[in-house]
């Protein structure tokens, strides 16, 4: 998951990824708040959070393609386990990702 400070910019991210089969599929939520200290202050911003599915393998890579796509200086990079998931999902993600 990350997030980012425009629709547009969420949109290229998920489109970048799939396209080079870095994820099986992005979701961009819309706008959310978000409330955070940067640089001793603290900020309150609306930002769109982009899910983005794929597998363990693959991992390392998503997240290099993120940090040079990104424009924030330190952009929000979470990875999240899947411990149970549908079968036939799961299946799919791993062969959109090969």
């Amino acid at each position: 998951m990350t997030t980012t400070d425009a629709a547009e910019k969420a949109e290229a991210l998920a489109r970048g990824a799939i396209e080079a089969r870095l994820a099986a599929c992005a979701q961009v939520s819309a706008p959310v708040t978000s409330v955070y200290r940067w640089a001793n202050a603290i900020e309150t911003s609306q930002e769109w959070q982009v899910l983005l599915k794929t597998t363990g393998h693959r991992y390392q890579e998503l997240e290099e393609y993120l940090r040079g796509a990104h424009d924030y200086d330190t952009p929000e990079i979470i990875a999240t386990p899947v411990v149970h998931g549908g079968a036939d999902y799961l299946a799919w993600i791993q062969e959109e990702t090969r």
